[in-house]
């Protein structure tokens, strides 16, 4: 049985969890997720093998999941003339952990919430930025998807600071640390291979293949940071923090090469300034909903896809309609199967009874996110809101404010709270976090934001809360350079992976290549001509 306090303690830890425990009252709104009735249900295998009695469905090609990866797969095969196709999502929403949502105050994500300004290389991201009016005719970004002034702070000394690293109260030995790995991020921003190519890119295909690479991702960030005599808690915090905000992971679960990654990728040249953010209220939520509206009626929501096989035709899926609770057969040439490989585990019926042992080596984190409904602004010291705030010390990754390209600073708004379960035990974490009711984690919540905001509570109109058990793909050591990875992405001759953890970071660009790349792997088994959209 597991108690309140374990689960505060879970997301919290112990001090924060002792101060949630004594002060609780109740709060408005829903506890929300996907479905894991349905994800219990294809983990157990407990649909049956046979299907109503109907004549099988034939559709060109058949995609699986509708996340960035497969919504972008469905767009890319549009664009080639492979318009025959149907993608069957088992939830009775779309977009994956790139999912939205809306009030009368504002729109609001449940997930990813901005991208980077592609460069000229990501042809894929910066064609559909057009299509969305974030770019213009000379790939310029629109003033108002650019993040607008104040971008980001730290609660910090009791009061809030620009900037993300905790610089108010630092000795001159932690500024000087910081500065020693401002340097250390500088010189892998310089990095070039044999074939010119850069450390750290994005999309991560177009990485450089290297020793001094293969050794970064040998080892972890923590031991990276102790090699180089980095031990400042304040330097040690914000590196941390940074692996927690991008791969729901610490410094000891994290490789070092996804700690030079965060920082790298986004940074075209040494001595530049990263890319610009481009974000909208919804978050990435704008960006699966036009490739949603693409795809039209060829997308089904509220279809359980529970098995996947070789067919003479190609290959044949059975699917359970969630409402009817009807089965049905469709037969298709080929299928780009947009999920987490831990899903296609259960799907693809050759791995079920010998899965592949490189399905091992991916790992998921969990998340817990949360949009706070406030009647008002609370009040505050220092540094004033700004789109993305940080609490030092926090458990947290902090939050986002939803109105804040809006240019409201004033009034009720939305608060996007994203809270990372780093810890290295995986399924124990993601266990509790399925035992976790809504008034415990509005606990945890408000605990963990009164520290920088006291007066928290009386502002809240209500908060909604959402499980992700499988939020994203840990980076670990080794993983990058396994070639378990690299394997993944071919299930068979015509059956592709799609998805972001198939390049060992969770991204939306990297979600979007890779159900790019599967639709033009489809292309390829179709002969038709075609210049990719990458390089």
């Amino acid at each position: 049985m597991t108690t309140r306090r374990e689960i505060l303690t879970l997301l919290l830890g112990a001090p924060l969890a002792a101060q949630a425990c004594r002060r609780s009252s109740p709060v408005r709104g829903r506890l929300l997720g996907a479905s894991p009735e349905l994800g219990h249900l294809l983990r157990d295998a407990r649909l049956a093998s046979k299907t109503d009695d109907e004549k099988p469905v034939t559709v060109d090609i058949a995609i699986v999941g509708s996340g960035p990866s497969g919504l972008s797969a469905a767009w890319r095969l549009d664009q080639l003339g492979l318009s025959d196709f149907q993608l069957f999502e088992m939830e009775g929403w779309l977009g994956g952990t790139s999912t939205s949502g809306s009030s009368s105050v504002s729109a609001y994500p449940w997930g990813a919430h901005y991208v980077p300004l592609p460069g000229a290389e990501n042809g894929a991201l910066r064609r559909l930025l057009h299509e969305v009016g974030a770019l213009d005719e000379s790939g310029e970004p629109a003033e108002n998807v650019l993040i607008r002034e104040p971008e980001e702070r730290i609660f910090c000394e009791g009061a809030w600071h620009e900037g993300f690293f905790p610089a108010a109260g630092a000795s001159p030995e932690d500024l000087a640390e910081f500065q020693r790995f401002e340097s250390l991020v500088q010189k892998w921003a310089g990095f070039r291979n044999s074939e010119a190519r850069r450390a750290f890119t994005l999309p991560v295909a177009y990485s450089a293949e290297s020793a001094d690479l293969t050794a970064l991702d040998q080892q972890s960030a923590a031991a990276f940071c102790e090699t180089h005599g980095l031990r400042s808690p304040r330097v040690l915090w914000y590196l941390d923090y940074c692996c927690r905000d991008d791969y729901g992971a610490t410094l000891a679960t994290t490789s070092a090469w996804a700690l030079l990654f965060y920082f790298v990728a986004r940074q075209p040249q040494a001595g530049a300034p990263t890319q610009p953010f481009l974000t909208w209220p919804e978050g990435n939520g704008r960006l699966v909903r036009h490739l949603a509206e693409r795809a039209g009626k060829r997308v089904s929501s509220g279809q359980l896809v529970y098995e996947v096989s070789p067919h003479t035709s190609g290959v044949s899926l059975k699917v359970l309609d969630v409402a009817s609770k009807r089965t049905r057969v469709v037969h298709a040439r080929a299928a780009i199967l947009a999920v987490p490989q831990f899903i296609i585990q259960r799907l693809w019926v050759p791995f079920r009874t010998s899965p592949p042992a490189y399905l091992r080596e991916f790992k998921y984190s969990s998340w817990l996110v949360a949009n706070l409904h406030l009647n008002g602004r609370p009040k505050e010291a220092g540094f004033p809101m700004a789109w993305d705030n940080v609490l030092y010390g926090s458990p947290s990754v902090g939050y986002v404010v939803a109105t804040h390209q809006a240019l409201s600073d004033f009034g009720p708004t939305v608060l996007t709270y994203y809270l990372p379960l780093v810890s290295a035990e995986l399924a124990v974490e993601r266990k509790k976090l399925l035992h976790l009711d809504h008034a415990t984690a509005c606990d945890a919540i408000l605990a963990d934001l009164e520290r920088a905001h006291p007066d928290l509570r009386s502002l809240v109109g209500s908060i909604d809360v959402w499980r992700w058990g499988h939020a994203m793909v840990r980076p670990s050591v080794g993983f990058w350079s396994s070639e378990g990875r690299r394997r993944a992405s071919v299930v068979a001759p015509n059956v592709f992976a799609a998805h972001s953890d198939l390049s060992g970071v969770p991204l939306f660009e990297e979600a979007q290549y890779q159900g790019v790349s599967a639709a033009e792997k489809v292309a390829d088994l179709t002969q038709i001509p075609f210049k990719s959209l990458y390089g």
